[in-house]
């Protein structure tokens, strides 16, 4: 891809002013344009980047003094923030991502995977389909035994439009090989939630 085209996004916007029955040119809009080209060059700019090559950089586990490989039973990054925008209506949604993984031979630095979520989150998105796209892109980048990811976020095409639920988030979870296994899930869960409550 090219990238952001920023300029046919200001022209655009400067319709869509037009089109609401506004002035685009009076104090306070005259700028509009720009801002917005600007913002959408951040939102979106996950498309021109893969997701992979922020888990190029692995780290293999090694073995332990007695020569057994050594190994790790879980890898979890609790609360990290990230936001999208809804493909549907071009309305942000904000949340948390929980994201476990347990490693098989590698692993990587733990600023990876808060750049592989907003790599994939910076693209128009639907919730559900970027839990599934970040899982796919730990299982490929780390061949880890299990992968599970949660995000908890809030749709602002549900919170000021619509019914207008203000208060309320959506859930959505991916989860692979043996995090894929409910008892295996719901510990991992658990240790989620542990963060919540303390």
């Amino acid at each position: 891809m090219a990238g952001v085209d920023t300029a046919r996004i200001e022209r655009a916007v400067h319709e869509i002013l037009l089109a609401i029955g506004e002035d685009p040119t009076r104090p306070g809009l005259e700028r509009t344009p720009q801002r917005v080209a600007e913002a959408y060059a951040e939102f979106f700019g996950g498309l021109d980047v893969d997701p992979l090559s922020h888990l190029a950089d692995t780290v293999p586990l090694g073995a332990t003094e007695a020569g057994v490989p050594a190994t790790s039973d879980a890898v979890v990054l609790r609360d990290l923030a990230f936001r999208s925008v809804c493909e549907h209506h071009l309305l942000p949604f904000v949340g948390t991502a929980h994201v476990a993984y347990l490693p098989a031979e590698r692993v990587v630095g733990l600023g990876r995977i808060p750049a592989v979520i907003d790599t994939l989150a910076a693209r128009p998105q639907l919730q559900e389909r970027l839990a599934e796209e970040i899982a796919d892109a730990l299982e490929a980048g780390l061949e880890p035994k299990g992968v599970l990811v949660v995000l908890d976020a809030q749709h602002r095409c549900v919170t000021t439009r619509g019914s207008r639920q203000e208060r309320s988030s959506t859930v959505t979870i991916a989860s692979r090989g043996a995090l894929a296994e409910p008892a295996a899930r719901a510990e991992i869960i658990a240790l989620i939630g542990a963060a919540e409550r303390g």
